[in-house]
C-alpha cells in the first residue's frame, strides 16, 4: 500500500512539474512579442534651436519615435525612404544582431543602401535589456536629425539591481545650420573645408540659438517658435527617476548635469554599473547611461538641466532644459543663472570617470584571461593626394560599392582589397606628441579577418593631429559585439608593462568607448557573433574621412542572406524585389 501511495505521489509531482513547464513556456511565448513599427523617412523644415532648416524626420518627428520593447522581443521596422534624392540606411546602435547581421543597417558593410522611394524591412531580436540608440548610417545623415532611442526592459519576473519610480529618456545632440551636403563637400575638397563647431546643443531635440546672430532673411530664425522652447522634465518631490541618457552628437564630447542634484550612475551601454555618484556625467557620441535622480531638493522652485562641450575649446553655447518640480508651472524659469558646467580642458576629470565605471558586483561577466591576437590601432590624421583624412595605422578606410557581407558570402574576391590592414604601427620610432609626416599614408578597403570564437585585444592609441599640440578625443563604437574595457592610460602604450595593469576582475562591458588625448584604451572582444562588423570613430566627420576598420569572423556560419540587402556594386544583377 505504501508503495502505491509513493508511486501516486511521484506521478502527482511529475504532473505538477509538467504543467509548471507548460505554464513557463506559455509565459515565455507571451513575453517574447513582435513589436511592429511603420516609418516614413523624409525631409521637413524644422526649428529645433529656433533656426529653420531642412531636417530628416521619421513620421514627422526628430528625434524619431522611441522603440519600446522587452528582452527577447522581435523588432520589425517597415521603413519607407521618402528622401526623394538620397539613399538611406539605419543602424540599431548597441543591438548585437545575433543571427541577423544583415539588419545591422550599415551601408557598404552589411547592406546596399535603401534607394529613394523604396521600402525596406529591418527585423531583429533585442536579446538584452538596456538603453540603446538608432540613427542613420549613410553619409552624414545622422546629424540631419535621423536618430532616436531604443529602450529594452527586463522580463516581468526579473529585478534590476536598483529601484526607481519613473523612467525617462533623454537624447543629447549637437546641431549644425549648414546642410550635410555642404559639410560633406567641404570635407571632400581641396582646399579642405572643416565643418567647424556646432551652432547649438539640443536636449531631446530642443535648443536655443541666438537669433540676433542669424541671417536677416524673414522667418529663418524665430526665438518665439514653440519648437525651440526648452525641454521640461517634470518630477514629483520625493520620487526617484531613472534617466536614460544617450548622446548622438556629431562632433562634441559633452557633459550633462542637473543643477543642485547628484546623479547616480547605474547602467552603461546596457550593462549594470557598480553605482557611483557624480555632479556631471561626461558622455561621448554613441554612449548611453542610466542615472538615478532623486527629486529631493527645494520643491518651491525649478532647476536648470545643462549640457556643455568638453574636450574641444567651445564656441557652442551650453544647452539648457528645465527640471520642473510639480506643481510648479513647467515654464517657470529657475531663479538663478544657469551653471557653466565643468571646464572643457579638464582631461583628468574625464579620465577619472572612465576609470570609475566598473561592472556591478552582482553582474560581472569575467573576460578571458588571455588573448589570441593583439591589434594596435594608431589614430592619426594625414593627407592623401592632398585630401585630409583620418586613418588607423596610416590606412584610411574607403567603403566598397559591394557590401562586405554579400561579397564574402558569395566569394566575390574582386569586390574589395584582399590585403588586410596592418596589426600594428612603427611604435618604436613614432612620436605620438609631434605632427607626423605620415608619408606612407594610403587608402584601402581591406578588412581584418579574425578567427571565429577567439579572443582579440584592440589597443586604441591616440596621437597628435596635423595641428601642433593637438590630440582629439575619439569615441569608438563596435557593431555586433560588446567588449571589455581593460584599461586606459596616458602616453604611448607599452606592450610589456601596460597589460600587467589590466582590470581582469570587474571590467565593464560596453559598445562605445573614448580614447583620450595623447592616451590609449585597451579592449578585449570575443569573436563569437558570425558576420562582418564595423568598428569606427563615432564622430561623423571623422568616420566620413576614413576613421574606421572592418572585422570579419565566422561569415561562413551566417545563414542565407535576404535579397533585399543586395542590388548595388557587383550584386546589381542579383534579385532584389
Amino acid at each position: 500500500m505504501a508503495g502505491v501511495v509513493k508511486s501516486r505521489g511521484n506521478l502527482l509531482r511529475l504532473w505538477v512539474l509538467f504543467w509548471l513547464f507548460i505554464a513557463f513556456v506559455s509565459v515565455s511565448k507571451v513575453e517574447a512579442r513582435y513589436r511592429h513599427y511603420k516609418w516614413e523617412v523624409k525631409y521637413q523644415y524644422k526649428s529645433p534651436d529656433c533656426f529653420k532648416k531642412l531636417t530628416i524626420s521619421i513620421n514627422g518627428r526628430s528625434p524619431g519615435p522611441t522603440i519600446l520593447a522587452q528582452q527577447g522581443d522581435t523588432i520589425v521596422v517597415e521603413l519607407k525612404n521618402s528622401l526623394l534624392t538620397e539613399n538611406l540606411a539605419v543602424h540599431w546602435h548597441g543591438i548585437r544582431q545575433i543571427g541577423s547581421p544583415w539588419s545591422d543597417g550599415t551601408e557598404g558593410v552589411t547592406q546596399c543602401p535603401i534607394l529613394p522611394g523604396d521600402n525596406f524591412i529591418y527585423k531583429f531580436v533585442v536579446d538584452r535589456p538596456g538603453t540603446y540608440l538608432y540613427h542613420a548610417h549613410y553619409g552624414l545623415q545622422k546629424e540631419a536629425g535621423l536618430y532616436g532611442s531604443i529602450i529594452v526592459s527586463v522580463p516581468s519576473n526579473v529585478s534590476e539591481p536598483f529601484t526607481y519610480d519613473y523612467d525617462h529618456s533623454i537624447i543629447l545632440n549637437d546641431w549644425y545650420h549648414k546642410s550635410t551636403h555642404e559639410q560633406a563637400t567641404g570635407l571632400s575638397s581641396i582646399p579642405f573645408g572643416w565643418v567647424g563647431e556646432p551652432q547649438s546643443l539640443l536636449i531631446n531635440g530642443r535648443g536655443k540659438f541666438n537669433c540676433s546672430l542669424s541671417s536677416l532673411v524673414a522667418g529663418v530664425c524665430n526665438a518665439l517658435n514653440p519648437e525651440c522652447s526648452p525641454y521640461v522634465l517634470t518630477v514629483i518631490p520625493g520620487k526617484t527617476y531613472r534617466l536614460r541618457i544617450g548622446s548622438l552628437t556629431s562632433l562634441s564630447a559633452i557633459s550633462f548635469g542637473m543643477q543642485g542634484h547628484n546623479l547616480t550612475v547605474v547602467e552603461a551601454d546596457g550593462h549594470y554599473v557598480e553605482p557611483f555618484v557624480v555632479k556631471n556625467i561626461y558622455i561621448y557620441s554613441g554612449e548611453t547611461y542610466s542615472v538615478l535622480l532623486k527629486a529631493n531638493q527645494d520643491s518651491s522652485r525649478n532647476y536648470w538641466a545643462i549640457t556643455n562641450v568638453v574636450s574641444r575649446k567651445p564656441s557652442t553655447p551650453n544647452g539648457l532644459a528645465i527640471l520642473n518640480y510639480h506643481p510648479n508651472h513647467p515654464e517657470k524659469l529657475p531663479p538663478t543663472i544657469p551653471p557653466t558646467g565643468p571646464l572643457w580642458s579638464d582631461t583628468a576629470s574625464r579620465l577619472a570617470q572612465s576609470f570609475a565605471i566598473k561592472a556591478h558586483r552582482g553582474h560581472i561577466t569575467a573576460p578571458p584571461l588571455k588573448s589570441d591576437r593583439v591589434i594596435v590601432l594608431l589614430n592619426t590624421q594625414n593627407k592623401i593626394d592632398g585630401f585630409f583624412k583620418w586613418s588607423l595605422n596610416n590606412v584610411s578606410l574607403t567603403l566598397p560599392h559591394t557590401p562586405y557581407l554579400v561579397a564574402l558570402k558569395f566569394n566575390l574576391t574582386d569586390a574589395f582589397d584582399q590585403t588586410p590592414p596592418p596589426d600594428n604601427y612603427d611604435s618604436m620610432n613614432y612620436d605620438i606628441f609631434s605632427v607626423a609626416k605620415n608619408v606612407n599614408a594610403t587608402s584601402s578597403n581591406g578588412i581584418y579577418r579574425l578567427k571565429f570564437n577567439t579572443t582579440v585585444d584592440i589597443i586604441l592609441q591616440n596621437a597628435n593631429t596635423m595641428t601642433v599640440n593637438n590630440s582629439e578625443t575619439h569615441p569608438w563604437h563596435l557593431h555586433g559585439h560588446d567588449f571589455w574595457i581593460l584599461g586606459y592610460g596616458n602616453g604611448k602604450f607599452d606592450m610589456k608593462r601596460d597589460p600587467q595593469k589590466y582590470n581582469l576582475l570587474n571590467p565593464i562591458m560596453k559598445n562605445t568607448v573614448p580614447v583620450h588625448p595623447y592616451g590609449w584604451t585597451a579592449l578585449r572582444i570575443q569573436t563569437n557573433n558570425p558576420g562582418v562588423w564595423l568598428f569606427h570613430c563615432h564622430i561623423e566627420s571623422h568616420f566620413y574621412m576614413g576613421m574606421s576598420v572592418v572585422f570579419e569572423a565566422g561569415v561562413e556560419k551566417v545563414g542565407k542572406l535576404p535579397s533585399t540587402i543586395m542590388g548595388c556594386g557587383k550584386t546589381r544583377g542579383f534579385h532584389r524585389p
